[in-house]
């Protein structure tokens, strides 16, 4: 049975992979997947290989890791929708993934996925797992206590999901992946938000 690491030993692991992380990333956008070599994202974090080699046995693994990191929001503050008002918590997991989606490395790196896939097929054969992003778990569970309290009726949880996130990035992200001085103001993503939540409400909720 493996030993359970101190916690002195799980700070130092969880430094590690964030300076590995924040060097990766840097790197895959100065250099692009193809000329980033793990060597060289160990000397940039000021790691050893065999330490980076340990977290991320591949560049593939690197590279996905890097994009969800870059979309994590757990250090920001728990997201809790205000309960039993389906389009009030539907507003503030839809703002969440606004902002989500605004980041400027979030482009820069989906926009590397696209790019480098058709080149390497360890990249076009994985699927990133953004389902463990906080926002979307969130989402996820909030339609589940939805059903849970009666306010709305979703079958199919990941569908709705998909559906409510998926109106909300036609918008605020695709545009801006293709045309890099694509904006939106404050008032018009708030909007767009508002009206994905809108017809999520006309869809599932129980009273409409």
């Amino acid at each position: 049975m493996p030993r359970e690491l101190s916690a002195y030993h799980r700070h130092i692991a969880a430094t590690n992979r964030s300076a590995i992380l924040e060097a990766a990333t840097d790197l895959f956008l100065e250099l692009g997947y193809d000329r980033t070599s793990l060597a060289r994202v160990a000397d940039r974090a000021g790691v050893s290989k065999a330490t980076l080699f340990k977290q991320f046995p591949t560049k593939a693994e690197l590279f996905e890791a890097t994009v969800l990191a870059a979309g994590d929001t757990s250090d920001s503050e728990p997201l809790e929708p205000p309960p039993g008002d389906f389009h009030a918590g539907l507003m503030s997991l839809g703002a969440a993934y606004a902002e989500l989606l605004s980041r400027p490395r979030i482009a820069d790196l989906i926009r590397a996925v696209i790019a480098e896939s058709a080149r390497f097929p360890e990249l076009r054969e994985r699927t990133f797992d953004f389902g463990t992003l906080p926002v979307l778990r969130a989402l996820r569970r909030y339609l589940q206590t939805a059903n849970t309290q009666g306010i709305a009726t979703v079958d199919d949880l990941d569908v709705a999901a998909a559906q409510f996130l998926g109106m909300i990035a036609t918008v605020v992200f695709w545009p801006r992946l293709v045309h890099g001085d694509w904006s939106l103001t404050a008032a018009e993503t708030l909007h767009t938000v508002d009206e994905a939540a809108r017809t999520i409400v006309a869809r599932y909720a129980s009273d409409r």
